[in-house]
């Protein structure tokens, strides 16, 4: 995914994305709003979500959350030091999907920024008159919940339905195995890591595809799309 980080501070721009970096994405750095409006242009220039910092050189960070609202669609995360219930509110009101206050937790950061990404992530990947996502041979209908290969409808569990629709929404990016229990299971990883394994064993033997589901070793899992 494409990340847009909106922050002044270099040395806290570097580390950062080093961090996201490492987590699968591709960050693309503006020191100031106007820097950030730029390389929103055109159509949101391809990015998946921008993370974007209050405290600009150049204009107040709410002023271009504004901006960026009424130009694109792509999710909006503030980071800030404000911490009072009035500025959280203003920035969600502005058009913000959601709001981090410094100092914070990578682990929650990393999250958050999947929460809004997934949100979105529906909408773009099907077509007008779409009712799903289709990964080569494999379509995944997520009104109703059905998956089926090459035309043939495989049963699934409910958690295998979502875990493979987590994994489908964003191919080719890592999941930290902490992440899928988190978002599949709701509950911590501690005492599920088992379950998780089990849970791919299956969705790869059920599609007979063994290879779509990428076991990236210390960090997580990944769908492979199939290629045509």
């Amino acid at each position: 995914m494409r990340l847009l980080l909106v922050e002044d501070d270099n040395h806290v721009a570097a580390a950062l994305s080093a961090v996201l970096a490492r987590h699968g994405f591709d960050v693309t750095h503006a020191r100031s709003g106007e820097e950030a409006l730029q390389a929103l242009v055109p159509e949101g220039a391809g990015f998946g979500v921008v993370l974007l910092d209050l405290g600009l050189p150049d204009q107040d960070g709410y002023e271009v959350c504004g901006k960026i609202r009424k130009r694109t669609s792509i999710p909006v995360i503030m980071v800030t030091a404000r911490s009072d219930v009035r500025s959280r509110i203003h920035g969600l009101n502005l058009g913000a999907d959601d709001y981090v206050v410094k100092p914070y937790d990578t682990g929650e950061l990393l999250a958050r920024i999947h929460a809004v990404a997934r949100r979105r992530a529906p909408d773009e990947a099907a077509a007008p008159g779409d009712t799903g996502l289709r990964l080569g041979p494999v379509h995944i209908e997520l009104p109703t919940r059905k998956v089926s290969v090459d035309g043939a409808v495989v049963q699934l569990t409910r958690k295998e339905f979502d875990l493979l629709a987590l994994l489908a929404q964003r191919p080719g990016v890592v999941f930290r195995r902490e992440q899928i229990i988190s978002e599949v299971w709701r509950t911590s990883w501690e005492g599920t890591g088992r379950t998780l394994e089990v849970h791919v064993a299956s969705l790869r033997s059920k599609l007979r595809m063994p290879a779509l589901i990428e076991t990236v070793r210390g960090v997580g899992y990944r769908l492979v799309a199939p290629t045509p």
